[in-house]
Protein backbone atom coordinates (compact mmCIF):
# COMPACT_ATOMS: atom_id res chain seq x y z
CA UNK A 1 0.00 0.00 0.00
CA UNK A 2 1.35 3.47 -0.96
CA UNK A 3 2.13 5.71 1.76
CA UNK A 4 -0.64 8.75 2.36
CA UNK A 5 0.18 12.46 2.49
CA UNK A 6 -2.34 14.43 4.53
CA UNK A 7 -0.64 16.59 7.63
CA UNK A 8 3.31 17.61 7.91
CA UNK A 9 5.69 15.91 9.94
CA UNK A 10 7.33 17.67 12.69
CA UNK A 11 10.33 16.94 10.84
CA UNK A 12 8.84 18.64 7.61
CA UNK A 13 7.79 21.38 9.77
CA UNK A 14 10.68 22.40 11.14
CA UNK A 15 12.76 22.10 7.35
CA UNK A 16 10.25 24.72 6.34
CA UNK A 17 10.89 27.13 9.01
CA UNK A 18 13.99 26.96 8.67
CA UNK A 19 14.00 28.14 5.10
CA UNK A 20 13.74 31.48 6.71
CA UNK A 21 11.41 32.70 3.48
CA UNK A 22 10.89 36.36 3.58
CA UNK A 23 7.81 37.85 1.42
CA UNK A 24 4.86 35.66 0.43
CA UNK A 25 4.60 32.27 0.12
CA UNK A 26 2.21 30.28 -2.54
CA UNK A 27 1.19 26.83 -1.38
CA UNK A 28 1.08 24.73 -4.24
CA UNK A 29 -1.68 22.09 -3.39
CA UNK A 30 -1.92 18.71 -5.19
CA UNK A 31 -5.33 16.86 -3.88
CA UNK A 32 -6.93 13.23 -4.36
CA UNK A 33 -10.04 12.65 -2.68
CA UNK A 34 -12.28 10.21 -1.27
CA UNK A 35 -15.01 8.65 -3.06
CA UNK A 36 -17.01 9.40 -0.26
CA UNK A 37 -16.28 11.70 2.51
CA UNK A 38 -15.03 9.91 5.69
CA UNK A 39 -15.99 12.12 8.79
CA UNK A 40 -15.31 9.11 11.85
CA UNK A 41 -12.75 11.21 13.19
CA UNK A 42 -15.51 14.16 13.38
CA UNK A 43 -18.76 13.53 13.64
CA UNK A 44 -19.77 16.62 14.80
CA UNK A 45 -18.90 17.76 11.11
CA UNK A 46 -20.74 15.39 9.30
CA UNK A 47 -23.90 16.41 6.70
CA UNK A 48 -26.68 14.57 7.41
CA UNK A 49 -26.63 12.73 3.73
CA UNK A 50 -22.98 10.88 2.87
CA UNK A 51 -21.35 13.35 0.40
CA UNK A 52 -18.28 12.96 -2.04
CA UNK A 53 -14.85 13.68 -1.09
CA UNK A 54 -14.81 16.73 -3.23
CA UNK A 55 -18.11 18.01 -1.59
CA UNK A 56 -16.70 17.89 1.72
CA UNK A 57 -13.43 19.35 0.12
CA UNK A 58 -15.72 22.30 -0.79
CA UNK A 59 -16.96 22.58 2.28
CA UNK A 60 -13.50 23.09 3.27
CA UNK A 61 -12.91 26.03 1.51
CA UNK A 62 -16.31 27.57 1.94
CA UNK A 63 -15.83 27.66 5.88
CA UNK A 64 -11.73 28.10 5.39
CA UNK A 65 -11.84 31.50 3.23
CA UNK A 66 -13.01 34.06 6.28
CA UNK A 67 -9.75 32.72 8.44
CA UNK A 68 -7.74 32.83 5.00
CA UNK A 69 -8.75 36.16 4.29
CA UNK A 70 -8.32 37.37 7.82
CA UNK A 71 -4.35 36.10 7.82
CA UNK A 72 -3.94 37.66 4.87
CA UNK A 73 -4.33 34.67 2.19
CA UNK A 74 -5.87 34.28 -1.01
CA UNK A 75 -6.78 31.97 -3.56
CA UNK A 76 -4.92 32.41 -6.66
CA UNK A 77 -5.90 29.22 -8.68
CA UNK A 78 -8.40 26.48 -7.87
CA UNK A 79 -8.72 23.78 -10.80
CA UNK A 80 -9.66 20.05 -11.78
CA UNK A 81 -6.58 18.37 -11.87
CA UNK A 82 -5.68 14.80 -13.94
CA UNK A 83 -2.88 13.24 -15.44
CA UNK A 84 0.84 14.19 -15.90
CA UNK A 85 1.82 15.46 -19.45
CA UNK A 86 5.13 15.03 -18.13
CA UNK A 87 5.43 12.93 -14.52
CA UNK A 88 4.62 8.97 -13.42
CA UNK A 89 1.79 7.70 -15.41
CA UNK A 90 -0.02 5.95 -12.80
CA UNK A 91 -0.33 8.77 -10.42
CA UNK A 92 -2.81 11.20 -10.81
CA UNK A 93 -5.00 14.39 -8.45
CA UNK A 94 -8.13 15.59 -8.71
CA UNK A 95 -7.64 18.99 -8.40
CA UNK A 96 -4.92 22.23 -7.48
CA UNK A 97 -4.83 24.80 -5.57
CA UNK A 98 -2.27 27.98 -5.38
CA UNK A 99 -2.93 29.75 -2.10
CA UNK A 100 -0.42 32.76 -1.62
CA UNK A 101 0.10 34.32 1.67
CA UNK A 102 1.63 37.33 2.68
CA UNK A 103 4.27 35.99 5.14
CA UNK A 104 5.36 31.86 6.80
CA UNK A 105 3.95 34.32 9.63
CA UNK A 106 0.81 35.21 8.14
CA UNK A 107 0.59 31.12 7.13
CA UNK A 108 1.45 29.91 10.39
CA UNK A 109 -1.03 32.49 12.35
CA UNK A 110 -3.80 30.85 9.59
CA UNK A 111 -2.22 27.15 10.11
CA UNK A 112 -2.62 27.91 14.09
CA UNK A 113 -6.29 29.57 14.68
CA UNK A 114 -8.41 27.92 16.62
CA UNK A 115 -11.81 28.31 15.24
CA UNK A 116 -10.37 27.57 12.07
CA UNK A 117 -8.55 24.14 13.66
CA UNK A 118 -12.26 23.42 14.68
CA UNK A 119 -13.40 22.91 10.96
CA UNK A 120 -10.01 21.02 10.03
CA UNK A 121 -12.15 17.83 9.85
CA UNK A 122 -13.73 18.39 6.22
CA UNK A 123 -10.14 18.31 4.74
CA UNK A 124 -9.58 15.13 6.65
CA UNK A 125 -12.73 13.53 5.79
CA UNK A 126 -12.79 14.63 1.93
CA UNK A 127 -8.86 13.73 1.09
CA UNK A 128 -7.13 10.12 -0.07
CA UNK A 129 -3.87 11.94 -0.77
CA UNK A 130 -2.20 15.45 -0.96
CA UNK A 131 0.89 17.42 -1.74
CA UNK A 132 1.65 20.58 0.00
CA UNK A 133 4.48 22.34 -2.02
CA UNK A 134 5.47 25.61 -0.65
CA UNK A 135 6.83 27.89 -3.60
CA UNK A 136 8.48 30.91 -3.36
CA UNK A 137 9.06 33.51 -6.37
CA UNK A 138 12.28 33.65 -8.23
CA UNK A 139 13.46 37.33 -7.69
CA UNK A 140 16.05 37.45 -10.00
CA UNK A 141 14.51 36.91 -13.53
Amino acid sequence: MQQKYLEPTQQAGRDFMMRQISGSVVMLNLLRFKKIADYSQTPQLAPKQAISGEAAYQLYIEYTLPYLKKSGGEILFMGKGGNFLIGPTAESWDAVLLIRQQSVQSFMAFAGDIEYLKILGHRTAALEDSRLLPLVENKTQ
